[in-house]
């Protein structure tokens, strides 16, 4: 697994919570690395986040709910599949008292995923051009 940081510190910032809420940020911890097996994590915004050329998402620990940040295109293109969740133009708010989408949250990861190599791959054919 390639990392800017270490995965104990990542696990530092999820042990820093309860019991029930770190079961959760393991959980999706585990969905996103699954879904970008290739990312890299960081801690970016205080939060733990994961960057595959580019940012991928972020997630952290709220007093209520595990906010996921996946950018506002993966909130325009799974916008009926995110509907019973409260959202912002670039998050979405996992309630501690509902199941976790972990489904859904590795299809969004996998979205962006699509959505970085495009964008990366559009970018070096730019360059490329102006030579």
């Amino acid at each position: 697994m390639k990392s800017t940081m270490s995965s104990s510190e990542i696990d530092k910032y999820i042990s820093s919570f309860p019991a029930p809420v770190q079961k959760r940020l393991k959980a999706m911890k585990a969905a996103i690395r699954k879904a970008a097996p290739e990312a890299e994590e960081k801690l970016s915004y205080q939060m733990p986040a994961f960057t595959f050329k580019g940012i991928l998402v972020y997630f952290a620990a709220q007093k209520n709910h595990i906010g996921f940040y996946a950018l506002p295109s993966a909130m325009i293109a799974f916008k009926e599949e995110l509907s019973e969740y409260k959202r912002g133009k670039g998050s979405i708010q996992f309630p501690y008292d509902k199941p976790l989408p972990l489904d859904l949250i590795s299809e969004m990861v996998k979205f962006r995923v699509l959505e970085n190599l495009a964008r990366a791959e559009a970018k070096s054919k730019k360059k490329k051009s102006k030579y």
